[in-house]
Order: structure tokens, then C-alpha cells, then sequence
């Protein structure tokens, strides 16, 4: 009896003794992170810049001691395999036990897809592009988060700024692939023009199939209908043969051309001076108010890349951070013990976090209030480079909770292109 006695007492004065190591054996060995993007196919001109960028923000989080002492362990998906196999591969994830959050995904057909996935699995899913406008339009998704812009402030930015170099220009002409996010920019650029100048017009619109090789008949379209502004939101594949084509063909001498994600192909096609590009939102690592973290990322990448990131890599490499800055602040929200799927949760929604190119708000509808950087091209190719930029703050041309969005962009009015900040404020 007396042993027993003497047992439980070691063990009761022991106890606190283990408590440090219980709590650390609560971590568990990794982080498993799903991460959707194109990794081959025409797409993964866009897609590969973000794949590269996650795989050296993972590195770069791993060796300075992982997500509070957790280090991330990735898993990557093609969706180049199609909207099928995207969906069947995140329920595989999901229902593992390998993953723990989901980074997805570049496609916004995909991600449109899966989020209600991601709540039926209760799976957290933080998304790394989807810009359309269209995923928290008519449903709630408790288990998506979305920390960067949608199409509605990208395209009104587009559209203030061509509004505030260009006044006059009523005549438009738009070029976008043929899917939800061509035509969704289309609409939403159209609207904002037609606000910030009531005599504006669209005098062509055309929407060639994703994949189009040669774009000559859609230029001599163009061409024919002498348009002061071109605007376009191809990206990829299709966004580079179309430049080449178009600017030889004469099409940026005679219109002011408006390249939604042309900053993406800078480095590969010699895009004349004045061109407007933007990135969609704030991630372009080489702006004036560029903080020095992007561009010691900036370099790391061109280091193990070869070039220099593209905004599509940027956008992964803030993603990434703000899912390390939902843990750590959970963690410190509980005491610093690992935290549980519904503290991961609670401290996404509403999170404000600083990234490499700025800060990102996410709304209580799980949208993300981001900053627009715009600009004009410098002419040449190589590292890239922009002038007389813009930063448009993301609250400003960002419809309020629950508003219909092409309602309220309907509502904006040439004072309210005026008042915004001018381009070459940022220079």
C-alpha cells in the first residue's frame, strides 16, 4: 500500500514536469497543405510562377522553424487534369487525414467548384486566385476564405485609371477569353466606363475560345472599328501569342491598350511604351513603395528560378503568409497550444494581415479588401518595370457587403474617378 501511495505521489508531483512536453506533443508532425494551381498545359504560363513561389515560401517558412514550430509539408494538384479530377483530388486530400488546408485554386471555374466542397468536408480552403466576383455572390461558404481582390475592383481600377488618363476616349473595344471570366470583366469594365464617361461605348466585343492560336481575324475586327481604348483579360498562352500578334500588326499605335495581367508576361514579350498593366490587386514586388521583404523574395526567386516572380507567384506567396499568420494568431489567441480547425476558422474571418506587397483585410462575407496597383509599360523586356503607377485603395472600389455588384459599380460617377489617387502617384 505504502508503494502505491508513493507511486501516485511521484506520479502527481511529475505531472507538471511533462506538461511542456504534452503540449508540444499536441503539434503534430506537419501541416499538410493541398495546393491547386496548372502545372501543365497552356495555363501553366500563369500557373507554374505560383506553384514556384509556394514551393519557396514553404521553404523559406520551414527554415525558420514552420508555422509555430510546425513544419508545412505541401501537396501539389495539376488542375490542368480538368474541373473532375480537381474535385475528386480534393476530396482525396480531405479524407486522408494528410491535409490539413486547402491553397485553392488559380482556376475560377475550379474554385466556384469546390467550395462547396470545402464546406460539406469542413475543410478550410483559402484561395490563392479565383478572382470572380461570383463566389460569395449568392451563397455562403463558412469554410472559404478569400485574402485577395475580386474581378469588381481589378476591372473598376482598370477602368478609373483609363478614365483619368484618357477622359475623352469613348470609343472601346474588349478581347477576353470565351468563359465566366472573360465575360465577367467584360461586364463589369464596360459598366465602370460607362459610369466614369456616360457617352462611352463598346464598338466590338469579342471573346475567342482559350487555346486560339492566331488572332488575326480578331485584330482585323479591331482595327476596323477604330477604337480609342483595346481592353483585354486574356492571360497565359493565349495572352502572349495576342500581344506578338497585335503589336505587330499596328494595334498599340492606334488605340490605348489595357492588358488586364499583362505584368505576367513582361519578362517574355517586348511589350511597347505605354501599354496599361496591372496585377490584379497589390502583388507587384518592384513598385516604389515595394517593401524590402518582396524584394528579398523577388531576388530569392530569380536566384532558384531563374527570372524574376510574375503577380500570379506573388499572389500564392501572400496567400501562404496569411494562412501562417491565421495559425500563429489562433495560437496565440489559445495560449500558444496548436490550435483546432474552428481556431484556424475564427481567425481567418476578419484576419488583417501583412503580406509582401501590402495588407489584406478579409470581410465578414470571407472577401478579401486588397489595394490596386496599375501602371504603363516602359518599353523592352527583362526585369520588370512600370510607370506612372497607382496604388488604388481596395476599400474605395470595392462594393459594400451584401450590394449587387454591377449595380453598385453602375452607381460610380466621374467624381469618383476623379477623387481617386492619379496615376504616377506611386512613382
Amino acid at each position: 500500500m505504502k508503494a502505491i501511495v508513493a507511486a501516485l505521489s511521484l506520479a502527481m508531483t511529475a505531472a507538471p514536469m511533462l506538461a511542456p512536453a504534452a503540449l508540444a506533443q499536441d503539434k503534430p508532425e506537419q501541416l499538410g497543405m493541398g495546393i491547386f494551381t496548372f502545372a501543365s498545359g497552356p495555363a501553366a504560363a500563369y500557373g507554374m510562377p505560383g506553384r514556384n513561389a509556394a514551393e519557396l515560401m514553404i521553404e523559406q517558412i520551414n527554415a525558420d522553424g514552420g508555422i509555430g514550430g510546425v513544419p508545412v509539408a505541401p501537396t501539389y494538384v495539376d488542375e490542368a487534369q480538368g474541373g473532375e479530377g480537381v474535385v475528386s483530388e480534393f476530396r482525396r486530400l480531405a479524407g486522408d487525414g494528410s491535409t490539413d488546408i486547402m491553397v485553392a485554386a488559380l482556376s475560377s471555374g475550379n474554385c466556384m467548384a469546390l467550395a462547396p466542397i470545402a464546406d460539406q468536408l469542413e475543410m478550410p480552403m483559402v484561395t490563392w486566385n479565383c478572382d470572380t466576383h461570383q463566389l460569395f455572390l449568392n451563397a455562403e461558404h463558412p469554410y472559404v476564405f478569400r485574402p485577395n481582390s475580386s474581378t469588381v475592383p481589378e476591372f473598376v481600377a482598370y477602368a478609373a485609371y483609363a478614365a483619368q488618363k484618357a477622359p475623352d476616349a469613348t470609343r472601346i473595344a474588349i478581347i477576353n477569353p470565351d468563359y465566366a471570366f472573360g465575360h465577367d470583366a467584360a461586364a463589369i469594365f464596360t459598366a465602370a466606363m460607362k459610369a466614369f464617361n456616360p457617352n462611352a461605348e463598346v464598338v466590338v466585343e469579342l471573346f475567342p475560345k482559350l487555346g486560339t492560336q492566331s488572332f488575326n481575324t480578331e485584330i482585323s475586327r479591331i482595327a476596323a472599328a477604330r477604337p480609342d481604348i483595346i481592353f483585354s483579360n486574356m492571360w497565359g498562352g493565349d495572352l502572349e501569342s495576342f500581344a506578338r500578334q497585335a503589336s505587330a500588326r499596328g494595334l498599340f499605335r492606334s488605340s490605348q491598350v489595357i492588358l488586364a495581367l499583362g505584368e505576367s508576361i513582361l519578362q517574355r514579350v517586348e511589350l511597347p511604351e505605354g501599354v496599361i498593366v496591372g496585377v490584379l490587386g497589390d502583388s507587384f514586388w518592384n513598385a516604389p513603395d515595394a517593401k524590402q521583404e518582396a524584394l528579398d523574395f523577388a531576388a530569392a526567386y530569380n536566384e532558384k528560378f531563374g527570372d524574376y516572380p510574375v503577380f500570379p507567384g506573388m499572389k500564392m506567396a501572400n496567400t501562404i503568409l496569411v494562412v501562417k499568420t491565421a495559425y500563429e494568431a489562433a495560437m496565440e489567441a489559445n495560449g500558444g497550444t496548436w490550435p483546432t480547425k474552428d481556431e484556424v476558422l475564427a481567425a481567418l474571418d476578419g484576419i488583417t494581415a501583412e503580406t509582401l506587397t501590402g495588407t489584406v483585410t478579409v470581410r465578414e462575407d470571407h472577401d478579401g479588401i486588397v489595394d490596386q496597383i496599375v501602371g504603363m509599360t516602359t518599353g523592352g523586356t527583362g526585369t520588370p518595370e512600370l510607370a506612372e503607377m497607382v496604388r488604388y485603395p481596395g476599400a474605395a472600389i470595392t462594393p459594400p457587403v451584401g450590394a449587387d455588384p454591377i449595380e453598385w459599380v453602375s452607381t460610380l460617377t466621374p467624381e469618383f474617378a476623379a477623387e481617386l489617387p492619379a496615376p504616377g502617384s506611386l512613382n
